[in-house]
């Protein structure tokens, strides 16, 4: 099985799960066998800046992927994603490989579109693809997913402690 995962960085499993599968730099591709790790390649993402609807899943698609893991999408393109036969994910957090690994042990699962994903049909209004070239738009997103993040293990952290 090929699992694609969107990442904020190129170093594979040890790269940062991105908050938005769309607007992520690389895509970790990961091929699985029994639970067990075989290839790792990342990608960068050719439609980084800048998309239309549909171009990424159909990226993620060309690349064999049956899975695509992310921290967040809109409902487009959990709809994409259905229609390619590839289950989409939601809610990653963390390392690819800490994806990964809550995903293959039936942690990780289901998708919901993000908060965002609202925002996402009001820019549809705009000519196609504008709302991705607003970089503050993007980092101001980033910067709400870091922050539901931080207070999810900080909670965490003091269930533990």
């Amino acid at each position: 099985m090929r699992i694609a995962i969107s990442t904020d960085d190129n170093r594979g499993l040890d790269a940062v799960v991105s908050p938005h599968f769309g607007r992520c730099p690389y895509y970790t591709f990961v091929d699985v066998e029994d639970h067990e790790v075989k290839n790792v390649v990342v990608e960068p993402n050719p439609f980084y800046g800048r998309h239309s609807p549909g171009q990424v899943p159909g990226f993620i698609n060309s690349r064999g992927a049956q899975v695509m893991i992310a921290g967040g999408m809109g409902m487009r393109a959990i709809g994409f994603f259905q229609q390619y036969g590839i289950e989409p994910v939601t809610g990653a957090m963390g390392t690819a490989r800490m994806a990964l690994e809550q995903y293959l042990q039936g942690e990780l699962r289901g998708s919901e579109p993000c908060l965002e994903s609202k925002e996402h049909r009001a820019a549809e209004a705009l000519p196609e693809g504008e709302y991705e070239q607003d970089e503050v738009g993007r980092l101001r997103e980033e910067i709400e997913a870091l922050q539901r993040q931080l207070t999810e293990v900080t909670a965490r952290l003091e269930k533990l402690s």
